[in-house]
């Protein structure tokens, strides 16, 4: 087993919010596609090039492979962190980069910024992953 008993709240944690989303986006017809992809559009220009229904099914299938990866105890802590770490950093990514999520001037969310800021927490979780398995094995 790869993952130590007290990570185990914050990896469970952290799942159950990304499968949700994931199974939830799984089915997304083409306006709802359309609406994820413009919104990623935003941050990341580049996901502009894709068809907006394989948008929606290639990010609804890596949420649901991250959850699952962070249930699963063979997958060692370091990489699910390292992979945590990594979504909820694109995540905040579009807090900071989609307009009318952020107070103007600030990092301080605005009332339709409150669901992306609480991301923080996935991020916070995912770094303590690698740095606790990245502290342990200096200290082996």
């Amino acid at each position: 087993m790869f993952v130590r008993p007290h990570q185990l709240p914050g990896r469970l944690a952290a799942a159950a919010v990304i499968l949700n989303s994931g199974l939830g986006k799984a089915g997304a017809d083409a306006e709802t596609a359309a609406g994820l992809q413009g919104m990623a559009t935003t941050a990341y220009p580049f996901l502009g090039r894709m068809d907006p229904v394989t948008f929606a099914r290639l990010l609804s299938r890596g949420e649901i492979v991250l959850g699952a990866a962070l249930l699963a105890p063979f997958v060692p802590s370091l990489l699910a962190g390292a992979a945590l770490t990594g979504f909820a950093a694109s995540l905040l990514g579009l807090y900071v980069k989609v307009p009318g999520l952020r107070q103007e001037g600030s990092l301080r969310p605005t009332q339709q910024g409150i669901g992306m800021v609480k991301d923080l927490w996935l991020l916070g979780i995912g770094l303590g992953l690698v740095i606790e398995e990245l502290c342990e094995r200096d200290h082996d």
